[in-house]
């Protein structure tokens, strides 16, 4: 998994009033749980940007310039009114130690269902997981390309010995569902179908070139 590097500074003081100063000159609070202590540390808000505003999961580095700690965002804290970031905690990664984290999930392909007028509903864009941090994934990437009406992805399609997914095996990721005006056709009759209609279209060619008699062509009496 790609790795974003935060540079900040250790707090001194964790009062409200150091955390409202932190604040007024437009820095985040953030503490890092799971080691032998929490790290208290600040860190400018756009060092968070490419962290926060993305749909990518990621891990990151905190740098404090004697050190740099490996952890992934647990959970952010935003302004009601203004949006601004408030507060993040992040917790510590080690080598041998699973951790807990949402990867998002990629669609790949066009599902033919849609195209015969189904509706694709995507039921699960995160999938919360289990793994070792160099077990980690950057996404899942759900192939959709053979979706027919009816079909969906279920979980037990994306088991990998790397991770343990933290949901039902028979949990719906992606799914074609039908609507009123849908055709449901399979991969033969379809091929059929387009067989018929360019035949259909010759015939017609074939038909314009021979004139017919018509209501107001010259009458044998």
């Amino acid at each position: 998994m790609k790795s974003i590097t935060i540079k900040g500074s250790e707090r001194e003081s964790v009062g409200k009033k150091a955390t409202k100063a932190l604040r007024n000159a437009r820095k985040v609070p953030c503490v890092v749980y799971g080691g032998d202590k929490p790290l208290h540390f600040s860190a400018d808000e756009l060092a968070f940007r490419d962290l926060v505003y993305t749909a990518a999961a990621h891990t990151v580095k905190v740098d404090l310039g004697e050190g740099k700690v490996r952890a992934i965002m647990q959970d952010i804290q935003f302004h009601p009114v203004t949006d601004k970031i408030l507060h993040i905690d992040f917790y510590q990664l080690f080598d041998d130690k699973e951790v807990t984290m949402n990867i998002p999930v990629r669609l790949q392909g066009n599902a033919p269902g849609v195209r015969n007028g189904g509706r694709l509903l995507f039921r699960k864009r995160k999938l919360a997981i289990k793994a070792l941090p160099d077990k980690l994934p950057d996404f899942f990437d759900v192939d959709i390309s053979k979706l027919k009406i009816g079909d969906n992805i279920t979980i037990e399609s994306l088991l990998s010995d790397d991770f343990t997914i933290l949901h039902p095996e028979t949990m719906v990721v992606v799914q074609v569902k039908t609507q009123r005006a849908a055709i449901v056709v399979d991969e033969d009759e379809e091929l059929e179908g387009e067989e018929g209609a360019a035949e259909g279209a010759e015939t017609a060619a074939e038909g314009a070139e021979t004139p017919e008699a018509t209501d107001g062509g010259e009458s044998k009496e």
